[in-house]
């Protein structure tokens, strides 16, 4: 046999999970389920309860949704016995997890839209908070992972909803295995491997559950690892190297008095590992305080926020060191957040010192995020020497060594030297390994005809610094920047970042990007922030990037003249024209509200460039920033961390982070990454040359026409087998051309697959797709839903409706001779394109009907305006006389549905109806509406 059936991988698994200590037990009906729940709270709680009392507990337990029943789980019940008394009963064990009560079942069938039946349930005291759904060997995790999807729409909210209290969800086909927390909104890109602490990933099915799934260690998990999102009301749980870094630093604290660090790559969740670690140090009644330093106020505030979206009752940060000093005082904070700023001025003045100087003898943990930037010197000295009884514990993706260290003193201050040894590494290329980053793409303009860059140069007479500033050259930079953006960031579809050497240079930079705009050379929304501070580029070259002080970009009063100041109003002043904001410099707040709008800006896809010296190129992250330029030297730690702004991970659209230099910075990239990985670790980081990828195109190019020789052969597949091999070679030539595409170089020419047939095969792969939609609302089991069609690939964001209308001008002036091919590369064109593909028809009607009648392209915009206007309130008419549906309740559930994101509910969509069905033809007749209105959607108003 050549792949393991799906029975034989769970019958394996139940006898395992046997033997490490989870008592097998059979549930065929919701009765036998209850029954069991009931016995194992009476057992957890050593107490009996009646009928009516244990009614009282289910009910308390159906409450709410998947959020509110994580925290139902974590707490209490006062449960009113009939006797009068009061019970406080224990749903689980939070501080000894190992004593609770731990079973196994299968196949609990349960009925809700359809009937589902789940493949293995851990329970704990009765409650099913650990569901593992198997596929056999072969099947694409996306299926096992889709399925569960579906049990959220399906079933798990049914009856008293109990499989809400699911906390993790493991999916595995045998070879591989990935975890995630219960949360209906999260994507595949959310599931992981479990770990060896060196992070060498545990696949197998076997060997993950020995480790993952053995009683204590998964209640662990359930009672300690998992964090409440208290922001978005979402459930997380930690990766196993953010586990590992915490269990280091607890057994740290509670077996010695050292210090350490833990080594975690830039946007690989330090905050959240940090969040955690400092949650648990709180509960241990030998530690007074645990302060959590950054070194910015606007880092304070991000990181307090991000910490409240954890748990809101965490943290308060400091506004000024007075309330520092008084949140030193109170007792009933266990936890603060600083700025080392701060914290130095409240253990330097005499006015505070005097103040917490009664709590210099007490045990107090501090925890310094971004431990590579300015925990040196002076401050952490003087830190240390006042608290006699610290540990402190840095957080940095980029270690300060020997090589990369800044002098001070004639001293050269490493990680090491400060925080001791590094309890726990996670670096770069272990992130790349699990998908958890994305490699970067670096490709180098050189703006000179000669053939090395000036800096390799030992030209005498040559200033590099005249040539860099010239205006000739920040023309060319400008043009090459503008020539590729819609190519480097897929047609804004992300953003990107410009970091420039100096202010005097962004200036110019800046100028010009305005000035080509008002001449209507490009429409990109370009928006800049810095401080005119001295910020003359890093002469030693060591790679310290000085975060630039918002405080001197706000001061109103300076003792020397700085020409740029009154820049920097000019071009907050254009921001606030181009976003209707109100933002000013006139203070330190102000400045910081401006660089929070920049930041939440960029994050939403607003801002098309951000144009900085050295603001953002540190602890910022933006999933949705995928493209950085520079024209600036950059080494060692600066350079990762400037890179590492693009490389978080989003969709499958984003393949790499995008880094274009304009500085022969290549030597500097292969020592940074000798440095923070290992010398062999270039191909692991760094996508392949271009010449690579045409390769890979061509050899994935010739696969799929040995399946399909023709786009006509796609028709003449013969079975879902054959059309699954289609769709997975076509799949793997679009993830090849997804990063092609993002090449300067990229041409068609360069490899053997023409425009027009990848549009061709594109539409016909799309074809596919719309069967296994079709196939699923008629609830036939189709082979092609085991694979994940990435739809993101094929979606291309400039063939939208305006450009269609452009098209169409141009048709409406073709020669005759040349019109009807241009009409099939038009229709080509819809059909191959996810968002246009339901406008096919519509579009096509219009071409036929009402673009001859039209006297010239002028006319070609408004006409179909008008004609859509048309079709979309015929098409409505017919929607609702067919289903006999309220027209006025239908607009409210599509405007609801456009402004929410949220589609009714069944209850709503059956109000919509002007006559009430039968209860048993509730469901199909709410599914049938509910896929109508949103094909109307689709059709009608998604692109329009």
């Amino acid at each position: 046999m050549t792949t393991q059936p799906e029975q034989v991988l769970e019958n394996n698994l139940l006898s395992q999970l046997d033997s490490l200590g989870h008592q097998p037990i059979l549930i065929k009906t919701e009765k036998d389920f209850l029954e069991n729940l009931k016995t194992q709270l009476e057992k957890h709680n050593k107490t009996t309860f009646s009928k009516e009392e244990f009614n009282k507990i289910l009910i308390h337990l159906s409450k709410g949704n998947i959020f509110d029943k994580a925290k139902t789980l974590r707490d209490k019940f006062v449960l009113h016995r009939d006797n009068g008394k009061k019970s406080y009963i224990e749903f689980i064990n939070q501080d000894f997890w190992c004593q609770n009560e731990f079973q196994v079942t299968h196949q609990i069938t349960v009925n809700g839209k359809r009937e589902n039946r789940y493949d293995v349930t851990l329970l704990i005291n009765g409650l099913p908070l650990v569901q593992i759904e198997l596929k056999r060997r072969g099947v694409e995790l996306t299926k096992a992972f889709n399925q569960i999807q579906r049990y959220h729409q399906d079933t798990y909210g049914y009856s008293h909803a109990l499989f809400h209290y699911v906390q993790v969800f493991v999916i595995s086909n045998g070879v591989n295995t990935k975890y995630y927390a219960n949360n209906p909104k999260s994507s595949f890109k959310q599931t992981f491997y479990w770990s060896q602490e060196s992070n060498k990933n545990i696949t197998q099915l076997t060997d993950f559950a020995n480790v993952f799934l053995e009683p204590c260690h998964i209640a662990k998990m359930i009672t300690k690892y998992i964090v409440l999102h208290e922001s978005d009301k979402l459930l997380m749980i930690l990766r196993p190297y953010q586990f590992y870094a915490v269990e280091a630093i607890i057994k740290r604290v509670k077996d010695t008095n050292k210090n350490g660090y833990i080594w975690h790559t830039t946007g690989s969740g330090k905050t959240l590992t940090s969040f955690k670690a400092s949650q648990i140090l709180t509960q241990n009644p030998k530690i007074k305080k645990v302060v959590f330093v950054v070194d910015r106020q606007d880092l304070d505030d991000q990181t307090v926020k991000e910490f409240r979206s954890f748990d809101k009752d965490s943290i308060d940060g400091t506004e000024n060191t007075k309330m520092l000093v008084n949140q030193f005082l109170d007792d009933s904070r266990p936890l603060m957040i600083t700025t080392i700023q701060k914290l130095n001025t409240a253990i330097s003045k005499s006015r505070f010192k005097s103040q917490i100087e009664k709590l210099k003898d007490e045990k107090i943990v501090f925890i310094f995020d971004e431990c590579h930037r300015s925990q040196f010197g002076d401050t952490h000295r003087r830190i240390t020497k006042f608290f006699t009884h610290h540990q402190l514990f840095g957080f940095t993706g980029t270690p300060i060594f020997v090589k990369n260290a800044h002098q001070e003193n004639s001293l050269k201050y490493t990680t090491k030297m400060l925080f001791d040894e590094c309890l726990h590494q996670y670096v770069i290329t272990d992130a790349i390994r699990d998908e958890n980053v994305l490699k970067f793409s670096i490709e180098y303009y050189n703006v000179f005809k000669q053939k090395e860059e000036i800096e390799d140069l030992d030209v005498e007479g040559i200033d590099k610094k005249e040539v860099y500033e010239s205006e000739e050259y920040i023309e060319t930079v400008t043009n090459y920047i503008l020539a590729n953006h819609n190519r480097k960031t897929h047609h804004k579809t992300f953003t990107a970042m410009f970091c420039v050497s100096n202010v005097e240079v962004l200036v110019k930079y800046f100028d010009l990007f305005k000035k080509k705009r008002d001449a209507g050379e490009h429409n990109l929304r370009i928006a800049t922030i810095f401080s005119y501070a001295p910020n003359e580029e890093d002469k030693n070259a060591d790679g310290l990037i000085v975060d630039e002080d918002f405080r001197i970009a706000a001061e109103p009063q300076t003792a020397y003249k700085i020409p740029h100041r009154d820049k920097l109003d000019q071009y907050i002043e254009d921001y606030n024209q181009l976003f209707n904001t109100r933002h000013s410099r006139k203070d330190g707040n102000a400045f910081l509200n401006y660089k929070k709008d920049i930041s939440k800006r960029v994050r939403n896809r607003q801002i098309d460039i951000l144009l900085v010296v050295n603001m953002f190129l540190t602890g910022f992250d933006s999933k949705t920033l995928n493209t950085l330029y520079v024209d600036k030297n950059l080494k060692y730690h600066g350079l990762i961390q400037a890179f590492s702004r693009t490389n978080r991970i989003l969709n499958e659209k984003k393949a790499q982070g995008n880094i274009l230099a304009f500085r022969n910075l290549k030597k500097a990239t292969d020592e940074a990454i000798g440095l923070f990985s290992d010398k062999n670790a270039k191909e692991t980081i760094l996508v392949a040359p271009y010449e690579e990828y045409v390769l890979q195109f061509n050899e994935a190019y010739q696969k799929l026409i040995d399946i399909t020789p023709s786009v006509d052969s796609v028709n003449e597949l013969r079975n879902e087998e054959e059309e699954l091999l289609f769709a997975k070679a076509f799949r793997e030539l679009m993830r090849v051309k997804n990063i092609l595409s993002t090449f300067t170089d990229f041409n068609f020419e360069d490899i053997y697959m023409e425009e027009q047939e990848f549009a061709d095969y594109s539409s016909k792969y799309l074809d596919l797709y719309d069967k296994i939609k079709t196939d699923t609302q008629k609830e036939n089991i189709s082979i092609l839903d085991e694979i994940d069609f990435e739809l993101e690939l094929i979606h291309r964001d400039e063939v939208n409706v305006t450009y269609i209308l452009k098209l169409l001008a141009e048709l409406k002036n073709a020669p005759v001779k040349d019109q009807q091919k241009k009409e099939k590369e038009i229709i080509d064109m819809v059909a191959g394109e996810t968002e246009l593909r339901s406008k096919k028809e519509l579009i096509q009607k219009f071409i036929l009907n009402n673009l001859p009648a039209l006297e010239n392209d002028d006319d070609v915009e408004e006409e179909f305006n008008r004609f859509w206007k048309i079709e979309t309130k015929k098409a409505m008419s017919e929607l609702t006389l067919k289903e006999s549906l309220d027209h006025k309740k239908v607009e409210e559930i599509i405007n609801d549905y456009l402004f929410t994101g949220r589609m009714a509910t069944e209850d709503e969509v059956i109000d919509a109806l002007e006559k009430q069905p039968s209860v048993l033809q509730r469901e199909s007749i709410s599914t049938r509406i509910t896929n109508k209105i949103q094909d109307f959607i689709s059709t009608f108003i998604s692109g329009v």
